[in-house]
């Protein structure tokens, strides 16, 4: 699957997914940082991307609703340190297919995840 990482994802994720054979690319590698959310959603959609983000409040989430887009992946570790969102996407990639969410509004905490589909 086609991913984009948010900005306040650690780099760290760039290597897991990667390892476990998705295409990603990163919001900061194609100058987007800073960038409003709505535009980070343009460009993921654009391109085909699963979007994955911390951004759990994000207005662009509840504006965007399923099929809308490629998929929009929230993560929620137990706090945004590079080894506990390592944790959790670890976890989510080892109990999930990510091409699962194509489409769909995901929201991953340890432990559970909930989708929301069109």
């Amino acid at each position: 699957m086609k991913v984009k990482l948010d900005e306040n994802v650690p780099r760290r994720a760039v290597q897991l997914l990667a390892d476990a054979g998705h295409q990603v690319d990163t919001v900061l590698d194609e100058g987007l940082g800073g960038a409003p959310d709505a535009d980070v959603l343009r460009a993921a959609i654009s391109d085909g991307r699963l979007l994955v983000t911390l951004a759990a409040g994000s207005p662009v989430v509840r504006s965007y609703p399923p099929g809308a887009h490629a998929g929009i992946l929230v993560l929620r570790p137990g706090d945004q340190s590079a080894p506990s969102v390592a944790a959790l996407l670890g976890e989510l990639l080892a109990g999930e297919d990510l091409d699962a969410l194509a489409k769909a509004i995901a929201i991953a905490q340890p432990g559970l995840l909930r989708v929301r589909r069109g």
